[in-house]
């Protein structure tokens, strides 16, 4: 999580906070309502200071009154945190464990949910290229925030970030140098296209967006951290519901189906990875309609 728990909300900012939240489901379209409390608060106190605000109350008000400023409001409410190939013994198990059975289909989408700024996607993209598994695929890269779609589908990163992506792709099981992927010019590495050329960026949010396909993966990393155990079930729910019978499950090192109600969809796969399998249990719709 972000950080340790702190102290409950005075009443009256726990009802300016529920208010701000529907005013954004209702005039935006956006739903935070199922994000996690504690997290939400330091976010949007941050906010507060960067437009000067005194109160959420305040907040709402200029939220309300200038589409203009919640483009630039949706970088404090989501997290793009992430990097390429972290948690290297993750991808390690996927090419190792995963990809076996991966191998089987004769062709394979894969639904990166919550991809923020792209690094995930590209992992998985350079993965299943050095794993001769790239043609056929179809990656789905969704996330809530256009902003950080277009990120994603530029491709673009700080050039010190390098090393780091460059030395957990090594230690993921890398097959080829991460320097074959990129172009390195002004201070940034720009990835090569032709990894997005079976890519399709799309906003969804799991907290109010439904299946949309049927797929054999699902990487969803560090995202139910900032969910509340509600939200947490449903965006279960829409992985057990999309994933096919034997299909995968990825989840972030923080993360668990423990206590979900949907934990009986899964079975431990890869447990110290969090990979789960998909199994026959509590089949959802898509499995019900084949």
């Amino acid at each position: 999580m972000d950080a340790a728990v702190s102290e409950p909300l005075p009443p009256y900012e726990d009802i300016e906070l529920d208010l701000l939240l529907e005013a954004i489901w209702r005039y935006y379209n956006y739903d935070f309502r199922g994000y996690s409390r504690e997290s939400l608060r330091r976010r949007l106190l941050r906010a507060q200071q960067r437009f000067g605000c005194a109160s959420l109350s305040e907040l709402q008000h200029l939220l309300l009154r200038n589409r203009h400023m919640f483009t630039e409001m949706m970088g404090f409410l989501t997290i793009q945190v992430s990097e390429m190939f972290r948690d290297p013994e993750y991808f390690r198990a996927l090419r190792e464990k995963v990809v076996p059975h991966l191998r089987t289909y004769p062709s394979l989408k894969v639904w990166i949910a919550g991809c923020a700024n792209g690094e995930e996607f590209y992992s998985l993209a350079i993965l299943f290229r050095e794993e001769e598994l790239e043609d056929r695929t179809i990656f789905y890269c969704t996330d809530i925030s256009p902003a950080a779609l277009e990120k994603a589908a530029a491709g673009i990163y700080d050039l010190e970030r390098i090393p780091q992506f460059t030395e957990n792709h090594r230690r993921s099981g890398g097959k080829s140098s991460l320097s074959d992927y990129y172009t390195a010019a002004y201070g940034a590495a720009v990835f090569d296209k032709s990894l997005r050329a079976r890519a399709v960026f799309a906003a969804h949010s799991l907290a109010s967006d439904e299946v949309f396909s049927e797929v054999q993966l699902v990487s969803s990393r560090n995202v139910l951290i900032y969910f509340d155990r509600e939200l947490q079930d449903r965006a279960l729910g829409l992985f057990g519901d999309s994933l096919v019978r034997g299909g995968f499950l990825g989840l972030g090192s923080k993360e668990t189906l423990r206590f979900s109600h949907h934990s009986d969809c899964f079975a431990d796969f890869a447990a110290n990875e969090k990979i789960y399998r998909r199994s026959a249990a509590g089949l959802g719709t898509l499995d019900n309609a084949a």
